[in-house]
Order: structure tokens, then C-alpha cells, then sequence
């Protein structure tokens, strides 16, 4: 029995150890960044093997995953750590039978975890605390059928309508952090911990959401730690016995150069996973939250007429790749309700970035914030306040559009709020 408990002890130091990767740290420290992307090649090189001998996630697996966390990579990487696990921490066992550095292994191994899960809940809790990981959804959002989006977006859109519901999520997010921080309060840190990510998980599992196997993966860390205090959780809350407090967090630094060098990472921890965390979040509202110059008013602009190559053009209601609708809106992004492949098209509109020549009076389209080449270029002019009118040469046609404002407003963007509501609505 107690072979099997070392058994798994040691697997879950490797899996942890291998998942969290603490030396990945490295690639901050200039000149240092070399021995982490020599780890990753070799790990990558180790996974590709992997999933070509026997794990056949997918053929061929897919490493960039442009925000996804749920790649076929990802998922054999995962695969991958559990073996490697499991393999080495046979082999450990066997060659260390009389290891008596257990304990400090183990204190070692659930300090890692702590602060790791509490570098999670800053980072995710400060985005949350100044709404930014979910905005409010654009006009381009609104506009579109309810019925068009993937339950991901949908899900996104939920959190991101209110602020208020998006704060308090990350405040409690940042509560769990800093409760992790004090050993006192590790227990409480750890109850609420475990509440505010699987229900972070159970969304990602429900909508759709490609952080499932992260998620996953934050959820075991707080299980493990509760694991190991289970019995004193089971007698306070279920067999109402009394306990005592948990000293696995408490480590007998005898030494007083062990005390400061404690004192001294901790201040760094939290210099880097609270004060940089914040400093990024102050800077980042600050550049979503300036004043819009755009010299395209924002709004929902309805086609009034339309030439191809100097001819009207009727529109043809089963053609789908006609565009049908203009949306300017903040941040020089927008739309067109189109399925034309020419931009990023999804959920039935086809989104662009643009950029305005004031001296030119040319709109430049693009397909992405970073591109340096546009897609096309057209001449605007106002002939009103509320009329726009749009021309230029797109895959060697001469387009014109006529465009007029819409005074159109959504009730979503409203953001209605009632103490008394005497009926559903």
C-alpha cells in the first residue's frame, strides 16, 4: 500500500512539475530564452513521436491553434505528460525506495501549485475587474442574427453585455489569489478556488469553449490540494467533528538567510503577478477606452444604391456573396453582411479593420489590425451627415455605393436594468 502511495505521490510531482513547466520562466531573462526553446523543440519532437507510435490524436497535429487551448497538439501534449508521468514515476520509486526527501519534495511540489493556480486567478480576475477579456458586443454582434453565432461567441457575448456581473468575477478571482497568499487562509482560498473554476470549466464544456483541457487542468490542481487536507475538510463541513488546523503549507525555515530569501520571493511574486498584471490592465483600458476620431461616424449603414462598373446593380436576394450593409464601428472595425471569402468572414458577416486617409479621402480595408497591405481601397464622400457614398476598384470591378445612416437601435445595447418588472419581457 504504501508502495502505491509513493507510486502515485511521484506521478503527480512529474505531471505537475511537467504541466506547470516553472523553467519556462526563463524566456523572460534576456539571453536565457535559448534553453526554452530548446525544451519546447525537444518536447514538441518527443509528442510528435508519441501520437505517431500509438496516441493517433490526429494526423498531422495541429501547433498553432490561434487562441484555441484544445488543439490535437495540445490534447497529445497532454497524453504525452500523463505517460511520461507515470513511467518515470515507476522508475523513481523503484530506484528510490529509500528516499527520505518525500516531505520536502511534497512541500516543494504543492508550493509550485499554489502559486501557480494564484498567478492564474490574478491574471484572469484583473482582466475580468476592468472588463476586458469579454467587451461588450459590437455593432457588428448586434446586428446579427442570434441564431448565427457559435455558442462560444454567444457565451462570450452573455458575460461581456454586463460589466457589473463581469467585475464581480473577477473579483472573486482575485480573492482566491490573494487568499492563496497567506497560509492562514489557504483552506477558505482554496473552497472558493475550486467554485469559481469549475464553474469556469463547466462553461467551457457547455458553450464550447477551447480552454476545456486548461480548465481541466486548473480544476485538478485545486482538487489535489484539497485531496491532500481531505479528511479535516470532511470532518468540518460533512461529519461536523472538530479539526485542526493544516500545517503542510508550513515548512521549518531554521535559517535566517532562508527566511529572507522566502521574504524576497514572495515580494517578486507579487510584484510580477499583481503589480505588472494591473499595470498592463490600467494601460490596456486606456487604449480600448480612447476617445473615437474616427471620421466614419459609427453605425448601421443601409445600402441605398449600388453600381458595378458605372450600372446599377439590383440585388439579387439568393446571391450570398452581394453585400448588403455597411457597419462602421468603434476601434476602426466593421462589417458587411456578405459571405465573400475576400474578408474574415463569420457568423454571416464578413469583418473588416480600416484605416482613413483624411487628405486623400480614401478608406483603406484590411483584414487584420497588423496588416501592412490592404485588401482594397475606395474614395468616401459625405453628402450629408447621415449619407455616405463609397468608390473604388474591388477584383478589377469599379464599385459605388450610396450608403444611409440607419437610425435603427438595439434594445440589447441599452443596457436596461429595472428594480420592478411587473412582466417577463
Amino acid at each position: 500500500m504504501k508502495y502505491i502511495k509513493n507510486t502515485f505521490f511521484k506521478f503527480f510531482f512529474l505531471y505537475f512539475f511537467l504541466t506547470i513547466a516553472p523553467w519556462m520562466l526563463l524566456s523572460f531573462i534576456p539571453g536565457l530564452s535559448y534553453v526554452t526553446d530548446f525544451y519546447t523543440k525537444g518536447f514538441q519532437w518527443i509528442v510528435f513521436n508519441f501520437n505517431d507510435w500509438f496516441l493517433h490524436v490526429k494526423h498531422p497535429l495541429n501547433t498553432e491553434g490561434y487562441g484555441s487551448g484544445d488543439t490535437s497538439y495540445a490534447w497529445a501534449e497532454f497524453y504525452t505528460i500523463i505517460i511520461l508521468s507515470f513511467v518515470f514515476a515507476l522508475l523513481w520509486n523503484f530506484l528510490g525506495r529509500k528516499n527520505k526527501e518525500t516531505p520536502t519534495i511534497f512541500y516543494w511540489l504543492i508550493t509550485l501549485i499554489r502559486y501557480y493556480i494564484a498567478s492564474v486567478a490574478f491574471t484572469y480576475g484583473f482582466i475580468k475587474l476592468f472588463a476586458l477579456q469579454m467587451p461588450f458586443p459590437t455593432l457588428s454582434q448586434l446586428a446579427t442574427p442570434l441564431g448565427d453565432f457559435l455558442p462560444m461567441r454567444f457565451s462570450w457575448m452573455f458575460i461581456g453585455y454586463s460589466q457589473p456581473y463581469q467585475f464581480f468575477s473577477g473579483f472573486m478571482e482575485v480573492t482566491v489569489g490573494l487568499l492563496l497568499l497567506y497560509r492562514r487562509t489557504i483552506p477558505l482560498g482554496l473552497i472558493v478556488g475550486l467554485g469559481v473554476f469549475i464553474n469556469v470549466f463547466v462553461m467551457n464544456m457547455c458553450y464550447d469553449i477551447p480552454v476545456k483541457l486548461y480548465s481541466m487542468e486548473i480544476v485538478i490542481c485545486y482538487l489535489f490540494l484539497l485531496t491532500i487536507d481531505s479528511r479535516k475538510y470532511l470532518n468540518f463541513f460533512v461529519f461536523n467533528k472538530p479539526t485542526v488546523p493544516t500545517t503542510k503549507y508550513n515548512y521549518p525555515l531554521t535559517k535566517r538567510w532562508q527566511r529572507i530569501v522566502r521574504i524576497v520571493l514572495k515580494v517578486v511574486f507579487i510584484i510580477l503577478t499583481i503589480g505588472f498584471n494591473l499595470y498592463d490592465c490600467i494601460d490596456w483600458y486606456g487604449q480600448v477606452n480612447v476617445p473615437d476620431t474616427n471620421v466614419i461616424p459609427k453605425g448601421v449603414y443601409n445600402i441605398k444604391e449600388f453600381k458595378k462598373n458605372n450600372k446599377v446593380v439590383t440585388f439579387d436576394a439568393n446571391d450570398t456573396l452581394v453585400w448588403r450593409d455597411f457597419i462602421f464601428d468603434k476601434g476602426k472595425m466593421g462589417s458587411i453582411k456578405t459571405a465573400d471569402t475576400t474578408f474574415l468572414n463569420r457568423y454571416g458577416r464578413a469583418y473588416f479593420i480600416y484605416e482613413t486617409d483624411n487628405s486623400k479621402k480614401i478608406i483603406h480595408f484590411k483584414e487584420g489590425m497588423s496588416d501592412s497591405v490592404s485588401l482594397f481601397k475606395m474614395k468616401y464622400k459625405f453628402i450629408n451627415k447621415n449619407t455616405l457614398q463609397l468608390e473604388g476598384v474591388f477584383k478589377k470591378d469599379t464599385l459605388f455605393y450610396e450608403l444611409i445612416k440607419s437610425d435603427k437601435t438595439f434594445q440589447l445595447a441599452e443596457r436596461q436594468f429595472h428594480w420592478i418588472s411587473e412582466a417577463n419581457r
